[in-house]
């Protein structure tokens, strides 16, 4: 993972973008510190970005489960994002300027006030983007009819949930993923294990003494809201990723798969 970093920097572009992609609990935020640390060390301005510090405030998904559909008030999926906010922090950065990064508090479900935010230095070479759906690419129409979930057939009958997730993708998030300079996907071994990765989470919040931590049935029916573009991810991103690490049930590494760039990375 290092070394995409480095061939990226090796470019020499003002500001390299590095994406990495995975289902809940594959250790993309581990990963991503890794990376920054080590390339940091080497004395290159780095910063990370979150794309769950992206989500909306809990209002603006309040107004947006009014307006659309209720299923959007639940933080995570396209279309609970502020896309626009990332767009203009990859904008500064790319014109040398230091530039604050904002914070969400999941306990709170909430953003964090301005105060709170971290921020990402002046000549910013390198900006490590990590999140579930980073590079997710909209599904055909046609595979929208069927519900993949009880959630699904449940709470969105008539489809307008994931139709207006699957617009997202295909209007905002593909204009703000282009800006991405390479992807590395950390691919889990099937949807079934992201239930308990995400419930492993849970239990380290849990020990910390965190808020708002969820329970094992808040657990199923939170990672439903995920389930259909996790695997869709799964069966399209080792296909076009820059890097693609296959991972066991325990996260251990199966298998790295580069895939040759047309970009000359």
């Amino acid at each position: 993972m290092t070394a995409l970093a480095e061939r990226l920097l090796a470019r020499g572009r003002p500001l390299a973008i590095l994406g990495i992609a995975g289902a809940q609990g594959s250790g993309k935020s581990t990963l991503a510190q890794a990376v920054r640390d080590r390339i940091g060390a080497r004395g290159v301005p780095c910063a990370l970005l979150s794309i769950d510090d992206l989500y909306l405030t809990r209002a603006e998904r309040e107004t947006l489960a009014a307006r659309v559909h209720p299923l959007l008030r639940t933080r995570g999926v396209p279309g609970t994002h502020d896309v626009a906010l990332g767009r203009r922090i990859i904008d500064t950065l790319a014109r040398g300027e230091a530039t604050a990064l904002p914070r969400f508090d999941k306990s709170a479900d909430d953003r964090m006030p301005p105060e709170r935010w971290t921020s990402a230095p002046a000549g910013t070479r390198l900006l490590i983007l990590e999140g579930w759906c980073v590079g997710a690419r909209p599904q055909a129409d046609a595979a929208l009819a069927p519900p993949v979930n009880a959630l699904e057939a449940q709470e969105d009958r008539d489809g307008r949930w994931r139709a207006h997730v699957n617009a997202a993708l295909a209007g905002d998030y593909r204009a703000f993923f282009a800006r991405i300079d390479a992807v590395a996907f950390l691919a889990a071994p099937d949807f079934g294990v992201v239930e308990r990765w995400r419930g492993e989470q849970e239990d380290g919040l849990r020990a910390r003494g965190g808020a708002g931590v969820m329970n094992p049935a808040q657990i199923a029916r939170f990672i439903q809201h995920y389930e259909r573009l996790t695997r869709h991810m799964l069966a399209d991103m080792p296909g076009r990723a820059d890097l693609t690490i296959r991972l066991r049930a325990d996260r251990s590494v199966a298998a790295i798969s580069p895939l040759p760039s047309p970009s000359g990375i």
